[in-house]
């Protein structure tokens, strides 16, 4: 099954279209050998969604032209609840903004070294000034609901920006921490009231001196449920994954602590969540109403 690709002149147009084995060893990959489902389809955007990796080591290499216009039109192409496009961008190339950034979310250097950092945001502040100059009311926006509509759209456009930019070559990596300290992130960047930074994405060309590799996930066995949901949780696939993440970690030089025990950690309690047990009162600060 191969893919049409429209732009001629870029690395993945002269691509050939990925076999079988190409597949097979994606897969693999991902999952390891006894859990790698069998005949997926397969085309060139698939294999490029197969081998994301989170990319924290960047080259220094500029950008290219017309990179950020193609990754906001790429994001607006997401789908977006009612049409609202209740989500904004932030483009962050100064260094000191990025410096500051990285500061909030806990010393992260791969914010500082990025090209280019992108802050996604929820905006209902758009609608809500729409709605103040047709004097119409927007009372709706004081709804969690809208808020998380907001999110929603925040997450699939990031989500397509980021595709996009991997189709070119790019690596990037989410930034959640950005939520730790959300006023702060606010205040830095002129947020008005009614928009949250979600997260961060974090952009460039990926250092091949410091290579990512593709993370395992969780068996397909634990995570799809066909008609109904499936509460059995077999153990043996979540024994693979265990020491397919411990095999991933020892790989990079990392703690081999596998799923369950990085896992349970981060939701251990409160003070598991870096700052982000207050997100509600950092929410009501920014000005959402929360009904």
């Amino acid at each position: 099954m191969s893919a049409v690709i429209l732009a001629a002149d870029t690395e993945a147009a002269r691509r050939p279209a990925p076999g079988a084995d190409a597949g097979r060893a994606l897969l693999e990959a991902r999952y390891g050998v006894a859990e790698a489902p069998a005949g997926i389809l397969l085309n060139d955007t698939i294999a490029g969604l197969l081998s994301h990796r989170s990319v924290r080591a960047f080259a220094h290499r500029p950008l290219p032209e017309g990179l950020l216009e193609t990754l906001v039109a790429a994001a607006q192409s997401a789908p977006s609840s009612s049409n609202l496009q209740t989500f904004s961008v932030v483009a962050v190339e100064n260094p000191a903004t990025k410096a500051r950034l990285a500061e909030i979310a806990g010393g992260q250097k791969h914010v500082v070294e990025a090209p280019l950092v992108l802050v996604w945001l929820a905006d209902l502040a758009r609608l809500e000034e729409v709605g103040r100059r047709a004097g119409q009311p927007t009372d709706a926006l004081s709804f969690l609901e809208t808020l998380f509509v907001g999110i929603i759209d925040a997450a699939l456009a990031a989500q397509n920006a980021l595709v996009a930019l991997e189709s070119l070559g790019l690596g990037g990596v989410y930034l959640g921490a950005f939520r730790n300290r959300p006023v702060e992130v606010a205040d830095l960047l002129g947020l008005p009231p009614h928009v949250l930074g979600v997260f961060g994405l974090a952009i460039g060309y990926p250092d091949p001196e410091r290579p990512a590799q593709v993370k395992p996930r969780l068996s397909p066995r634990l995570v799809l449920h066909r008609e109904r949901y499936d509460a059995s949780l077999p153990q043996p696939a979540l024994d693979h994954y265990e020491e397919a993440l411990k095999a991933f970690q020892k790989e990079q030089g990392l703690p081999e602590v596998g799923w369950t025990s990085a896992a349970l950690t981060r939701v251990r309690g409160a003070e598991a969540l870096g700052g982000r047990d207050r997100i509600r009162d950092a929410l009501v600060a920014l000005g959402f109403g929360l009904r």
